[in-house]
């Protein structure tokens, strides 16, 4: 995809004004120049055009609050006057994998005053001998080059220091919220059990009460046969008797 189609792409029904970050990584340029980008892009603060074929920036428009400026990975041998004159405010520019040879490709750098972070990866110019004390010396200005300090300290990184405390808050708000979830469970399974024991221990009554009510009334809550049979039997046991002694007595009558 060409550059100017690009931008009309991550427009995204927006106004150039609009737009604060614009990342073009990739795509192709025309001639190796920048194409499609204006000076309408007024508040844009982040602008990345890495490995897009570069060879000259002399055309890049004069984007008056630009900070961070990416342009690894391309053909970029010199020229670099325009960046003081259209990136008043530049203070990171990364200028890693390009064609800088010599320190003095980076004197026009001295014009941009705020300019903080310089990263040459992979440029030719990192393997003259006292590079990093003869950059330091050419940009008084510069606090960073390639990552680290004059005394070899390595840069932070605000955003990711920034982002990585806010998923440290988010993280630690999440375990807090799970620590707590766990204590709510703990206590509904407590809850739980005791209901569960509760059950159960009615239940065991209704058993022991269940048992008594089969013994004495039977499975059926009825009286057992077996029972009524022997007090059947007992009634008929003492009516029989009943009749033969009546019998008797009338047979001791009649012999009388």
């Amino acid at each position: 995809m060409d550059m100017k189609r690009r931008i009309h792409l991550e427009l995204r029904n927006r106004t150039p004004s609009d737009v604060r970050e614009l990342v073009l990584d990739n795509c192709r340029s025309i001639e190796g120049k920048i194409e499609g980008l204006t000076s309408e892009f007024v508040n844009l603060e982040f602008l990345s055009l890495i490995n897009v074929g570069l060879m000259s920036v002399s055309n890049l428009p004069k984007l008056p609050k630009l900070k961070k400026l990416e342009l690894s990975d391309n053909r970029i041998s010199g020229g670099l006057d325009v960046l003081a004159e259209k990136l008043p405010n530049l203070t990171h520019l990364n200028l890693s994998g390009n064609k800088l040879k010599d320190i003095s490709t980076l004197e026009p750098l001295k014009k941009l005053e705020f300019l903080k972070s310089l990263d040459l990866f992979n440029c030719e110019v990192t393997n003259l001998n006292d590079y990093r004390e003869s950059v330091f010396g050419l940009l008084p200005q510069l606090t960073y080059l390639d990552g680290y300090d004059q005394d070899d300290r390595e840069a932070p990184d605000s955003d990711a220091e920034a982002d990585g405390d806010g998923v440290d808050d988010e993280e630690d708000d999440e375990e807090g919220e799970e620590e707590e979830e766990d204590d709510e469970d703990a206590e509904e399974f407590d809850d739980d059990d005791e209901d569960e024991e509760d059950v159960e221990g009615e239940e065991d009554e209704d058993d022991v009460s269940g048992e008594e009510e089969e013994e004495e009334f039977g499975p059926d809550g009825e009286v057992d046969e077996e029972e009524e049979e022997d007090e059947e039997d007992e009634e008929g046991g003492g009516k029989g008797e009943k009749r033969k002694r009546e019998t008797d007595d009338d047979g001791d009558e009649d012999d009388s």
